[in-house]
């Protein structure tokens, strides 16, 4: 019994390390609901859905496969090679013999080095394919997507959702997965060989896998939560940087720099922890896994050197010199697998939640949808009438309250009134933004509800008074990036609006660069290109909601003009807290909580000395005191 002592200690200290991990396991278990890190979809259910996503590229999965296979071949096959040259050269052998092992290991070598570079190149292209087709899959969703449901969602999250998240799946199957069916095969693989070449050594062996797994399956516990605590936290941060670097300016303006960095350092530290606690557990675990892979080589050799050096046998079988070799080969290719297993497991999970991340955006129900009996409408007149329209965007707080007017093709409507009445809710609801709760919205006597969300949109045109410009240049927002257009009709959309008196004056013309979000121009020169942007497209209605807010009185002067010409364009749909600028209206329409106060053209409002005539006259005295001012001064 004394000659297995040393065995014996081994394994008593292997068993301490193990009742301190269930100890820590315990401890964990009792608080997962608390820390809430399980996801809620089953993996099958995301698996089945990846998979989706593979099946196109099958051929390449087979090709790999079939290169994998070639590959553990040589694992297999070395160390034997290695036990047979150590047997071979301890006795006389002749110099040829060396020579055909030694080449036939190299060969075996450059092959597996072949496969494995065509492994790589075949995987990473395969993956790209799939992301792209994951990432666009998402892209168009979101652009599907109500304006309402985007406006409950924050930039930063869509944006994590898309490049982070899908990254996570790339890997899965460039990486994770098919690495996982190597290391299955190679597990399986060398345990065959090892029975084959000494079946009592390898039971000796097996005798340290029990630990093996309880510290995997402890280990998976533990970073399954850390790995979802990293990746709220990225997306946490992403989603701050998002909204505080586009609003970077207002940080600035009202000298917020130290507090928005404090909150950005808090994030950031939250992140550092998560990522700590990783690194921790990684720190422990692989340690662990090598403890138990050189407690076992340890225990091969006392045992083997035994039987070499005093010539007994293990458990009736003997150990020669290349049985040593072999075996000391052999557990190193079935530790290390079981350790990379247990690691690309842990990652599999953490790219099960990005999945189930991006599914959960996958699985959001577009909330304006056609319905099946949508019709296209490849003209429309312009004619438009609201029936009794009621509106919320939060239930029971009514925006519209039973409204109802009509608009006559060709007609230009201003809506006015206070901020809050439900003028800019009722340009939304006409494109379709929104969904109404009750009555009936109807274009050229058909239901917006009946004509598909495209075709209706086409059709229309808006001016809004938040520009949004995107990167590239001033043709490519004019345009929006489609075809089709000649520079001969730019140029007329631009002289249409007077957007050509600030372009000529530009170096580049058409071609100048437009920074993010437009930040190189002014706010006047914004609203002048989304005026030519919107005029080249030749809309068949036309809506400006306040599009003339941030421009100057000169400008002002200029786009009046273009206005006029507009009219004859189609239909026009204005709101404006300037009176002044909707004075040839052909109906004005008053709105005040939702409801339609007063309505009529600018003369006929004035005559009822209604609430019309109260914001016209306070304007107009405005204006008188702002004339005076610096006569009187």
């Amino acid at each position: 019994m004394r000659e297995y002592l040393p065995i014996l200690i081994v394994g008593a200290i292997i068993g301490v390390f193990a009742v301190l991990f269930i100890l820590a396991y315990a401890g964990i278990k009792n608080k997962k609901e608390a820390i809430g890190f399980d996801r809620n979809v089953p993996d099958g259910e995301i698996l089945r859905r990846m998979v989706k996503y593979a099946v196109p590229h099958w051929k390449s999965f087979l090709i790999v496969l079939c290169i994998m296979v070639v590959s553990i071949a040589y694992d297999l096959i070395s160390p034997l090679i290695m036990g047979d040259i150590v047997e071979l050269v301890a006795g006389d052998f002749p110099l040829s013999a060396l020579y055909i092992r030694v080449g036939f290991y190299a060969a075996l070598l450059i092959v597996s080095m072949v496969c494995t570079y065509f492994q790589s190149i075949i995987l990473q292209k395969t993956g790209q394919k799939i992301l792209s087709a994951l990432r666009m899959d998402v892209f168009t969703h979101i652009e599907s997507l109500s304006h309402n449901q985007l406006n409950q969602i924050p930039v930063g999250k869509l944006v994590t959702r898309v490049t982070n998240d899908t990254n996570a799946i790339s890997m899965m199957f460039t990486n994770i997965f098919v690495n996982m069916v190597r290391n299955i095969f190679m597990i399986v693989g060398v345990l065959g060989a090892m029975l084959l070449l000494n079946y009592m050594l390898t039971l000796m062996i097996l005798c340290f896998i029990p630990f093996l797994v309880l510290f995997t399956v402890i280990f998976r516990k533990f970073t399954r939560r850390i790995f979802r605590r990293v990746k709220d936290a990225t997306t946490d941060i992403n989603t701050y940087l998002s909204e505080n670097l586009s609003g970077i300016k207002i940080t600035q303006i009202f000298n917020r720099e130290e507090a928005k960095m404090r909150d950005f350092l808090e994030r950031s530290n939250r992140l550092k922890k998560a990522k700590q606690e990783q690194t921790l557990v990684f720190g422990i675990f692989r340690p662990m896994v090598y403890m138990i892979y050189i407690s076992s080589v340890m225990c091969l050799l006392y045992l083997a050197g035994r039987g070499v050096i005093r010539n007994v046998d293990f458990m009736g079988q003997v150990i020669t010199s290349s049985v040593l070799v072999s075996f000391y080969s052999y557990i190193s290719k079935f530790f290390n697998p079981i350790q990379t297993l247990a690691e690309q497991f842990n990652m599999l999970q953490s790219a099960f939640a990005s999945a189930e991340k991006i599914f959960s955006v996958l699985d959001m129900v577009p909330e304006l949808i056609d319905e099946p009996d949508a019709v296209e409408m490849p003209e429309i007149r312009g004619e438009i009438e609201f029936k009794d329209v009621w509106f919320a965007y939060n239930p029971g707080e009514w925006v519209l309250k039973g409204v109802s007017f009509h608009v006559y093709p060709k007609q230009t409507v201003a809506f006015v009134g206070s901020t809050g009445a439900g003028k800019t809710t009722i340009l939304s609801l006409i494109c379709r933004n929104y969904d109404i709760q009750k009555g009936q919205i109807l274009v050229d006597g058909v239901d917006i509800r009946h004509i598909k969300v495209a075709s209706l949109r086409r059709h229309f045109g808006q001016m809004l008074q938040d520009v949004f410009l995107f990167s590239g240049t001033i043709r490519s927002n004019i345009v929006l990036r489609e075809d089709g257009f000649s520079d001969d009709e730019i140029w007329e959309a631009c002289r249409y609006v007077n957007a050509d008196h600030f372009i000529d004056r530009l170096e580049g013309g058409l071609d100048e660069v437009v920074r993010e979000r437009g930040n190189n121009f002014s706010a006047g020169q914004r609203q002048l290109l989304s005026f030519a942007r919107t005029i080249i497209h030749k809309p068949s209605v036309m809506i400006l909601d306040e599009a003339t807010a941030n421009i100057d009185t000169e400008t002002e002067i200029l786009i009046q003009e273009s206005l006029e010409k507009m009219k004859s364009i189609g239909t026009m749909l204005i709101v404006a807290h300037r009176l002044s600028t909707i004075q040839h209206a052909d109906n004005i329409i008053l709105l005040s909580h939702g409801v339609i106060r007063e309505q009529g053209t600018h003369q006929e409002l004035l005559k009822l000395r209604g609430r019309y005539y109260q914001l016209y006259s306070l304007q107009f005295e405005a204006q008188q005191k702002a004339l005076e001012g610096p006569a009187g001064a």
